[in-house]
C-alpha cells in the first residue's frame, strides 16, 4: 500500500545560498528510517542539495558525489546518514546486491535517482524532491510521505 503524500510545494532555489537553506531546512527535520529522494535531470542540482544537508547535519569536510561509489555512509552524524547514488543501477534488484537494508538501520536515506532503485515513494517516511531548471536558477517540487506531516521543509 502507498504511504499517503502531502499535497506537493514548490520551492524557488534562485542560488546557491537558497539551495543551501533548504537543505538546511531538511536536515533540521530528519529523522532515522526517512528517505530522501531526490531526482532530476543531470546538473540540475542533486548532489549540491544533498551536500547541503549533510553539512548542516554536521558533517565537516568532503561530501564525495556516490555516483561511483554508490553508497557514501556519515555514521558520526545523529542520526547517520546514508547518501546513495543509483544512477548506474540497470535494474532495481541490483539494490539487494547493495545491501541497501543493511546501511538503512537506523539511518536516514538520500538517496539520488530514486526510481532506478525502485523508489521509495511508498514509505511513509519519504521526502520526494523534484529539482529542475527555471529562468531564475532552479525549483524544487516536494512531495512529503504521511510521516513529514507537520515537519516538512
Amino acid at each position: 500500500m502507498a504511504a499517503e503524500a502531502v499535497n506537493p510545494s514548490l520551492i524557488d532555489l534562485p542560488d546557491l545560498a537558497a539551495m543551501e537553506a533548504f537543505g538546511t531546512r531538511i536536515a533540521a527535520n530528519m529523522r532515522a528510517g526517512d528517505v530522501i529522494a531526490l531526482s532530476g535531470s543531470l546538473g540540475a542540482g542533486k548532489t549540491t542539495l544533498a551536500r547541503a544537508i549533510l553539512r548542516a547535519a554536521g558533517h565537516e569536510g568532503e561530501v564525495p558525489s556516490p555516483t561511483f561509489t554508490l553508497i557514501e555512509t556519515y555514521d558520526a552524524l545523529q542520526p547517520p546518514v546514508v547518501h546513495a547514488d543509483f544512477y548506474r543501477l540497470d535494474n532495481p534488484s541490483e539494490v539487494q546486491e547493495l545491501g541497501l537494508d543493511d546501511y538503512r538501520d537506523g539511518a536516514v536515506l538520500i538517496a539520488e535517482w530514486p526510481d532506478r532503485a525502485g523508489g521509495f515513494t511508498h514509505e511513509t517516511g519519504c521526502l520526494a524532491i523534484h529539482v529542475q531548471f527555471a529562468e531564475s536558477g532552479r525549483k524544487a517540487i516536494v512531495e512529503s510521505g504521511a510521516g513529514w506531516l507537520g515537519r516538512a521543509p
